[in-house]
């Protein structure tokens, strides 16, 4: 973990969030500036700083944290089958619109329109 990291924060509960699912992997709360109706972030408790950095002894924990991802989307109201979906956002460096420097992914969902929005940034 990182002591300056404000996901490393929330992840240690420094810093509140409305924090809707954790395990031993990650945390999983709303994002404070929703680009979708249902926008939630999913935050390894490993502090990684982007996918550029993770390699092959990632994978047991990245699998885990990515199968959870339709479960938790689900259980936060984003509804099932080719009706209904959710988006999962992945910004990686400074080109791809990172602006935490902590992994972390985006479910997106909810009725639209909200595709007209902005990508997320965070």
């Amino acid at each position: 973990m990182s002591d300056q990291c404000i996901f490393c924060k929330i992840v240690r509960g420094e810093i509140p969030a409305d924090i809707v699912f954790k395990d031993d992997d990650c945390v999983v709360f709303r994002d404070i500036n929703p680009a979708a109706p249902i926008h939630l972030l999913v935050v390894p408790k490993n502090h990684v700083v982007s996918l550029q950095d993770v390699g092959p002894a990632d994978g047991e924990w990245l699998g885990r944290m990515m199968a959870l991802i339709p479960k938790i989307a689900s259980d936060n109201g984003c509804d099932p089958g080719p009706q209904g979906g959710f988006r999962v956002v992945i910004n990686s460096g400074a080109h791809g619109g990172q602006e935490v420097g902590h992994l972390h992914f985006h479910i997106m969902g909810g009725p639209r329109p909200w595709a007209g929005r902005a990508a997320p940034n965070a």
